[in-house]
C-alpha cells in the first residue's frame, strides 16, 4: 500500500564541532544564493576569502561549548521529532528528515522517499517564522530536485506556523517553570535578517520599512514578512502569558557584517534595560523550534555574561519546542492537513 511522504527540513549543523567541518559547513550555508543575497561573484569573495576562513576556528569553540554525548542538539532534537511523528502518524506514512545544509541532505531525503513510492509529498521547513533565507530557500531547493524526476507526485508546502496554537502553547507552558513575576522584562529574541531582505519580500513597494511600527500590525499586506510574523508570534505570547505591552520587548539577534538589519538588535535592547534598571530578563527565541547554537550559546552565554557586565544579574533562556508530545501533535496536524 502506498504512503504519504512527510518531509520534515530543518537548518542543518556540522557534522562535528571540528573547524574542518564548520569550514564545510559555513560554506554551503553561507553561499546559499537566498541566505547572502549579492551577486555569486562578491558572495563568493566575501564568504571563502573571509568569512569561512576567519570565522571557522571562532564557530567551532562555540559548537564545542553545546556539544554533548549525543552531538549537535539540534540534530538530536530533529531526529527525536521525526521518529516521534513516525510514531504519531502510523503506517500510512513515511517520514524523512533532512537539512537544508550538510548531512541528512534534503536529495537523499526525497531519493528515498521516491525509492518508497510515496503517493504525495508535504514539505514541512521547520521554521515558524517565513524567511526567504530559511523556508524560501528549502522551497526552492525541493522543487529545483523534483523538477528533474521523470514522475512527479503532488508536493505541498508549510509556508509558515508562526501562530500555531500548540506552539504558543508550548512555548508559555515552558516560560510557566520559570517564576515569571521575578523577571523585570521579557525579550522574544527572533534570528536576524538584513533589511535589504525584507524590502525585496515587499511586493508593493511601498509599505516595507515605511514608518517605524510597520511590522507590529500583522495584515494582509505584510502577511508574509518574517518580522511581521515574529510579531505576532509575540503578540500570541504575551496574551497567552498575560504579559502587557510594555513588559515585553521583540528584538533580533545575529547580525553579519555593518548594514542594517532587522531592529531592534538584542545587544542595543540589553543596553537600553540595564540602563533602565532592570535586573532579570526572562529570553524567548521563538524563531527555532529546537535548542541550537542561538539559544544555547549566543543568549544563556553570551547575553547573559553581556548584560552581567552591564549591571544586570540574569538572562534565563526558555527552552524550546524540542521533544514536547505537544509539538509532535502540532506537526502532526500540520502533516495531514
Amino acid at each position: 500500500m502506498s504512503k504519504k511522504g512527510i518531509l520534515l527540513v530543518n537548518l542543518g549543523t556540522p557534522d562535528s564541532p571540528e573547524t574542518k567541518d564548520i569550514r564545510k559547513y559555513l560554506d554551503q550555508f553561507l553561499m546559499d544564493e537566498r541566505v547572502i543575497d549579492i551577486p555569486k561573484f562578491k558572495r563568493t569573495l566575501l564568504v571563502k576569502g573571509i568569512i569561512v576562513p576567519f570565522r571557522s576556528p571562532k564557530t567551532a569553540k562555540l559548537y564545542k561549548a553545546i556539544w554533548d554525548e549525543n552531538g549537535s542538539p539540534l540534530f538530536h532534537y530533529s531526529k527525536i521529532q521525526a521518529k516521534l511523528l513516525q510514531e504519531k502518524l502510523g503506517d500510512d506514512y513515511h517520514v524523512e528528515l533532512a537539512m537544508r545544509y550538510q548531512t541528512p541532505s534534503i536529495e537523499s531525503a526525497l531519493a528515498t522517499l521516491k525509492a518508497g513510492l510515496v503517493e504525495s509529498i508535504k514539505v514541512i521547513p521547520m521554521f515558524p517564522q517565513y524567511a526567504s533565507a530559511s523556508t524560501g530557500s528549502v522551497m526552492q531547493l525541493v522543487m529545483e530536485l523534483v523538477s528533474k524526476w521523470q514522475t512527479i507526485p503532488p508536493i505541498s508546502f508549510v509556508n509558515s506556523f508562526h501562530d500555531n496554537k500548540k506552539m504558543i502553547e508550548i512555548f508559555a507552558e515552558n516560560a510557566r517553570k520559570h517564576d515569571l513575576k521575578s523577571y523585570d522584562h521579557v525579550l522574544f529574541s527572533f534570528h536576524g535578517l538584513p533589511e535589504r531582505q525584507l524590502l525585496k519580500c515587499d511586493h508593493t513597494s511601498n509599505y516595507c520599512l515605511k514608518t517605524a511600527d510597520c511590522c507590529k500590525t500583522f495584515n494582509d499586506t505584510n502577511k508574509f514578512c518574517y518580522s511581521a510574523q515574529g510579531h505576532d508570534t509575540a503578540r500570541l505570547l504575551a496574551e497567552e502569558l498575560g504579559i502587557a505591552k510594555d513588559g515585553y520587548t521583540v528584538c533580533f539577534q545575529s547580525r553579519l557584517g555593518k548594514e542594517p538589519w532587522v531592529q531592534p538588535y538584542t545587544t542595543d535592547v540589553l543596553k537600553k534595560l540595564a540602563g533602565e534598571g532592570k535586573k532579570r530578563l526572562l529570553v524567548f527565541s521563538p524563531a527555532f523550534v529546537a535548542d541550537c547554537l542561538e539559544t544555547l550559546y549566543e543568549i544563556t552565554v553570551e547575553y547573559h555574561e553581556e548584560f552581567r557586565e552591564l549591571g544586570g544579574e540574569h538572562v534565563q533562556l526558555v527552552e524550546s519546542l524540542n521533544d514536547h508530545p505537544k509539538f509532535i501533535e502540532a506537526l502532526a496536524e500540520m502533516a495531514v492537513l
